[in-house]
């Protein structure tokens, strides 16, 4: 009786629409529409493997701000054993604002409120062929707020200056061959 209320409890948890984009199973149907069209997933920063963080702080430069990616847990324990992401892999990068203050410690340089989210999907099977967020095997959607001046969402909307950066590391990380 025990163990299947245990049960119960863990999969009416995983079932939940908050949960759902953390599985790779899920990713098409809770981060990517039938349609194509992604979205940011819920609670990243609290249930996601981060992979990596670095500060852009020339503030002339595209990007400025801190930089911090993630993924599903079942993506980045999938990538190391394979070397490479499976299908519904979702990349999620977030750029928050710098502040400065001076702090107990000193001055200090921390990470503001997220100005710009990025959101790649792998897509292994070409699913999206012809849909303008899709291409090379991947869906890219973003949340552009005012950090470049911009706004908008999905690939097609998006400032060059940021496709040719998709691309530029997409190209050259391998990130989803």
């Amino acid at each position: 009786m025990k163990r299947r209320f245990v049960f119960s409890v863990v999969l009416a948890a995983a079932s939940a629409p908050g949960f759902a984009a953390d599985s790779l199973a899920a990713t098409f149907g809770s981060v990517v529409s039938a349609n194509g069209s992604s979205q940011l997933p819920q609670a990243v920063r609290g249930r996601w493997q981060h992979l990596g963080s670095w500060q852009v702080a020339d503030p002339n430069a595209p990007g400025h701000g801190f930089h911090d990616v993630y993924t599903q847990p079942e993506a980045a324990a999938y990538y190391r054993r394979h070397g490479r992401f499976p299908d519904g892999a979702v990349l999620v990068k977030e750029i928050r604002a710098i502040r400065h203050a001076q702090l107990t410690t000193g001055a200090a340089d921390y990470a503001g409120d997220a100005k710009v989210w990025f959101v790649m999907v792998k897509d292994a099977i070409g699913r999206f062929a012809g849909h303008r967020d899709w291409e090379d095997g991947r869906g890219q959607s973003f949340r552009l707020s005012d950090l470049l001046g911009e706004s908008g969402t999905g690939a097609a909307g998006k400032p060059g200056r940021c496709r040719r950066c998709l691309r530029y590391y997409s190209a050259r990380s391998g990130c989803f061959r």
